[in-house]
């Protein structure tokens, strides 16, 4: 069985390979093969999330192994969601990207900072709220780590029109991804932190670097809809709150303790 991650980060191996060989080719049709190969990683990575529960008797997003697995799995239908919707017209650096972070992903998944057992999740962990909570937490944010991907490639290039096309790649990323976020991040999490101890809001680490991280892509949202602002400024909003996310899940998880600090 875990054996499964492994063919799921080769086949993202192969995506990218098939994606650099196109990458830096002028004049060349998109290539027809890399983003089925990132739609292939996904689905080893679906059976081990799925295998896991069967073992553990619970949905097995309760630990730092399977939950990097989730989130490189999201990660992959996000890039896929978006090329098959971009078609021809698709950004080939924005995938890139996020079959890098994909890639990432796993590659912590199989560190020694991500421990292997399965073992039933404890019974505070035992919430149809806390799967909700964190399924669409990290389905929120891999639509987040294309609006970063987007948002770096914005500041990197200097031609208007490809500044104008990032953009609205990010923009979109984050106005599909924030509900999302919205929803399991904040929402869900109260829900089940009321179930689990008693109150809706502690301003545990993970809870408090949550919120900062709603904030940032509610003032990158305030900033394109109510400002309307194109410029350099909610592309670097954009990165700071991705930093903020990736700080949410593996800062307060290594670094700091709390009520998350078992998951």
């Amino acid at each position: 069985m875990n054996t499964l991650p492994s063919i799921g980060l080769a086949c993202i191996l192969v995506s990218m390979l098939a994606q650099v060989l196109h990458l830096f080719r002028k004049g060349t049709k998109p290539d027809p093969f890399s983003h089925w190969a990132l739609a292939a990683a996904a689905v080893p990575l679906a059976l081990f999330i799925a295998a896991r529960s069967a073992e553990i008797g619970f949905p097995a997003l309760t630990g730092t192994y399977e939950s990097l697995a989730f989130y490189s799995m999201a990660v992959c239908a996000a890039a896929v969601a978006y090329r098959l919707r971009a078609g021809k017209a698709h950004l080939p650096f924005v995938q890139f990207g996020a079959s890098v972070a994909a890639l990432g992903l796993l590659a912590l998944a199989s560190s020694p900072l991500a421990p292997k057992e399965a073992l039933p999740p404890i019974p505070a962990l035992r919430s149809y709220w806390l799967v909700a909570h964190v399924a669409l937490s990290f389905v929120g944010e891999s639509l987040f780590v294309v609006s970063f991907v987007a948002s770096v490639l914005f500041l990197a290039v200097r031609d208007g029109k490809r500044r104008n096309e990032y953009d609205r790649v990010s923009y979109t990323a984050v106005a599909l991804g924030y509900p999302i976020f919205t929803l399991g991040a904040i929402v869900f999490g109260a829900v089940w932190a009321e179930q689990a101890w008693g109150v809706w809001w502690s301003w545990d680490p993970k809870e408090t670097w949550a919120l900062v991280t709603w904030l940032a892509y509610s003032l990158y949202l305030h900033l394109r809809l109510a400002r309307n602002r194109r410029d350099a400024l909610p592309s670097i909003v954009a990165i700071a709150g991705f930093l903020c996310a990736l700080f949410t899940f593996f800062g307060v998880n290594f670094l700091l303790s709390g009520l998350h600090s078992y998951g």
